[in-house]
C-alpha cells in the first residue's frame, strides 16, 4: 500500500519478503537539492547544474535513465543500482527546478493507485515526441540484447 506523504515509509510485499521504501530519503534529497541552490557554483555541482537551467536538467535526466536501461539490458545489477542512485538525483534537480516536490508526487501516486491500482500506470495520450524518442532507445538497445 502506498502511504504517500504522512508516512516516512511504504510497505509493500515481494516474493522474498516486505520491503519498506523510504520515502523520506527523497525528501532529505530534495531539501538538500533547495539548500544547493544558492551555493557558489564553483563549489556545487547542484548549483551549477541549476544555474545551467532546466535544459540541461532535463538532458542529464535522460542521460541518467539511458544509462539505467542500458545497464540493465546489460545484466550489471550493480550498475543499474549506481545508474539509477543518479536518475533520482537528476529527478529531484529537475523537480525543484520545476516547483515540484516529492509531495506532489506522492499524491498523484496515491491517485493513481486508487484508480488502477499500485501496478499500473496512466495511459498515455497521442503519440507525441516522448514515444518517438523512446521507440529511439529502444531501437539503440536492441543490438545489446543477449540471445535467449
Amino acid at each position: 500500500m502506498f502511504c504517500g506523504a504522512k508516512c516516512s515509509f511504504i510497505a509493500f510485499s515481494h516474493e522474498r519478503g516486505i520491503y519498506l521504501a523510504m520515502t523520506d530519503s527523497v525528501e532529505r534529497l530534495y531539501a538538500a537539492v533547495l539548500a544547493a541552490q544558492s551555493r557558489d557554483p564553483a563549489f556545487s555541482r547542484t548549483a551549477k547544474l541549476m544555474q545551467e537551467g532546466i535544459a540541461k536538467m532535463a538532458k542529464k535526466l535522460a542521460e541518467e535513465a539511458v544509462e539505467v536501461g542500458l545497464d540493465a539490458v546489460q545484466g550489471d545489477r550493480q550498475r543499474v543500482i549506481e545508474e539509477s542512485a543518479d536518475l533520482m538525483y537528476n529527478l529531484v534537480v529537475l523537480w525543484a527546478e520545476a516547483g515540484i516536490t516529492p509531495d506532489n508526487v506522492w499524491a498523484e501516486m496515491d491517485r493513481r493507485e486508487r484508480l488502477y491500482g499500485i501496478a499500473e500506470k496512466l495511459p498515455k495520450q497521442g503519440t507525441g515526441k516522448l514515444k518517438r524518442a523512446a521507440a529511439g532507445v529502444t531501437q539503440a538497445l536492441n543490438p545489446l540484447r543477449r540471445p535467449r
